[in-house]
């Protein structure tokens, strides 16, 4: 994944016409069974890393709502299994291949963000 949607989100959904990989989608749509926020599905953000900016960073209306999570590559499959499991994201199952983990469905993303932004979830700035 690479970014998350926070609790400073007016769910506006400038973001979901904007994702190039349809990553993200509003809150009514949302795989949570309880979502309030607009939701940025993990095993399909890119990152936008062709971009100069994420372009759901570009559009957003309200600073602190998208923030950096850990990049969706295989090192961290166990961080966002965990979150499946917590309820905290809903990776997609395909029927035959199984969950779309990071371990067999990376993504790419910015290596040029530090760790411990992503650690701590800091909200996107440029």
């Amino acid at each position: 994944m690479a970014v998350i949607i926070t609790d400073e989100c007016i769910n506006c959904d400038a973001c979901v016409d904007e994702c190039p990989a349809t990553a993200i989608v509003s809150a009514d749509d949302s795989p949570l069974a309880e979502a309030e926020f607009t939701y940025v599905k993990p095993e399909k953000c890119i990152e936008c890393v062709d971009c100069l900016v994420p372009k759901c960073f570009d559009v957003c209306p309200t600073p602190g709502a998208i923030a950096w999570d850990m990049p969706y590559i295989q090192e961290y499959d166990e961080y966002y299994l965990q979150r499946d499991e917590e309820g905290i994201y809903k990776i997609r199952v395909h029927k035959k291949n199984g969950i779309y983990s990071p371990a067999n469905q990376p993504r790419p993303f910015r290596e040029v963000v530090d760790m411990q932004d992503r650690v701590d979830y800091k909200p996107l700035e440029f």
